[in-house]
């Protein structure tokens, strides 16, 4: 029966049997060690000819990422040769037999160089092979603890989930940054945002969210923007008003960084990161509050702009920072005209709506607000917003028939996990990324071939 190496440190003086990829190899004299890699950590494991010969002898032909099995004696490490940087850092394997299971060619780079030191495109070039790197691999499971909080979280408070389709009639937010695709005979659309279905499957089951691919054809090459992401969205019903989808936000949003401190704390020591500081209300400002302070704090004027460039989220965020502790800021209040036609409008100043944005550490990490539940007034918006009815007839019998005060909130997944590790481009944060220049393959590289 297999042992996984984490199990290793249990298990002193027996004999056991492991698999694993070899990380790396050192010859010392006549004694080989290596490096043994699997799921659940590293391993030293010692090849002894005196011990058996023959398992040496195997253990000569061993190079980086070879996967094998060993069986041998767990020994406990003494005191002076404990490696506390590894999870079975107390012991080491004596081995007495050596089964390669498959070989490995020779590595294009040192795949576990404590920092890779290439250029993103390289690592991506190579990303079948760069994910076995333990920094790399820290990531995904960071971002794995920030979905299942997030499940864990709605759950808990009486959400449902749901999977929202990724071909749409329409488009959610009615803009043109979409990804047209040929659908038989007809035209449709890759979604944007799970939005109009969640507010429709709200309507019936109340408190609903999903884990959805989302696609955008922004036409941008930044740090902060993809093609494909996962889109983190909630939706509940029966509300007082847009505080109450901010708190659910908060609470959310807090719950994400106490999981991912709790269980990815060796993860988080790898990037010599800390967690964004929360305070037990998170300050919320509307736009014009957010305005006025970057004005006369930073001395910049951005007043009557109808949203906050990114200059503008780096400085509020410093400056609530500086000013309350927190590394959150909620801001709401924005143009009416500027948000899509389903945002609820402010009933006392119509021309500012009830939308809301999370931002940390001067990036947006969170958008969301009070929906328009009433069936007249989405109608006017919708020949306000010049949409056309029957693109979208399916969520608007919805709110024909008894929708209550509604709203929700989507989260990136990509974006959070790029910003709790403070890595420099988000597709270091996406396993395989999509943008304007590559798909799996750099895109310029592939019409090159093409053409050659």
């Amino acid at each position: 029966m297999r042992t996984l190496i984490k199990q290793t440190v249990e298990k002193i003086g027996e004999s056991v049997v492991v698999n694993g990829w070899i990380h790396a190899r050192r010859d010392h004299g006549k004694l080989i060690f290596v490096d043994l890699r699997d799921r659940t950590g590293l391993l030293q494991v010692v090849f002894n000819p005196q011990v058996s010969q023959e398992a040496y002898d195997s253990a000569t032909q061993l190079r980086g990422e070879y996967a094998v099995e060993i069986e041998g004696k767990v020994n406990e490490r003494p005191e002076r040769l404990i490696n506390p940087k590894i999870v079975s850092g107390t012991v080491e394997l004596e081995a007495t037999k050596l089964t390669i299971l498959a070989k490995a060619e020779p590595l294009p780079f040192d795949i576990n160089a404590e920092t890779l030191n290439l250029e993103l495109p390289t690592l991506l070039d190579h990303r079948a092979f760069t994910l076995r790197n333990l920094k790399i691999q820290a990531i995904f499971k960071v971002q794995a603890v920030i979905i299942d909080s997030f499940r864990e979280f709605m759950k808990s408070q009486d959400f449902m989930e749901f999977q929202a389709p990724s071909i749409a009639p329409a488009t959610a937010e009615g803009g043109a940054e979409v990804f047209e695709v040929k659908y038989f005979d007809h035209k449709a659309y890759l979604t944007q945002s799970p939005q109009l279905y969640k507010q429709i499957v709200m309507s019936a089951f109340e408190r609903v969210f999903s884990v959805n691919k989302v696609f955008r054809a922004e036409p941008s090459v930044t740090t902060r923007h993809l093609t494909e992401i996962v889109s983190l969205d909630a939706e509940m019903g029966f509300i007082k008003s847009w505080e109450d989808i901010r708190d659910m936000a908060e609470q959310t949003v807090k719950y994400i960084l106490q999981q991912v401190g709790e269980k990815c704390a060796d993860e988080l020591k790898m990037y010599n990161i800390s967690l964004p500081q929360t305070i037990e209300k998170t300050p919320t400002l509307s736009l014009r509050e957010a305005q006025e302070k970057i004005f006369q704090v930073a001395k910049r004027d951005c007043r009557g702009e109808k949203d906050l460039n990114p200059e503008d989220e780096r400085d509020i965020c410093a400056i609530i920072k500086e000013e309350t502790g927190s590394d959150l800021v909620f801001i709401y209040g924005y143009p009416t005209k500027k948000k899509p036609f389903y945002v609820y409008p402010n009933p006392q100043d119509p021309e500012y709506n009830e939308g809301l944005d999370l931002l940390c550490r001067g990036v947006e990490w969170m958008s969301g607000g009070r929906r328009i539940n009433d069936y007249q007034q989405l109608m006017a918006h919708v020949e306000e917003w010049k949409m056309d009815p029957k693109k979208i007839t399916m969520f608007l019998e919805a709110f024909r028939y008894g929708v209550p005060p509604e709203g929700g909130f989507a989260l990136g997944a990509e974006r959070l996990t790029m910003q709790i590790l403070e890595l420099p481009n988000i597709r270091e944060a996406v396993l395989f990324p999509r943008d304007m220049e590559r798909i799996d393959e750099r895109l310029s590289q592939q019409s090159s071939e093409d053409n050659g």
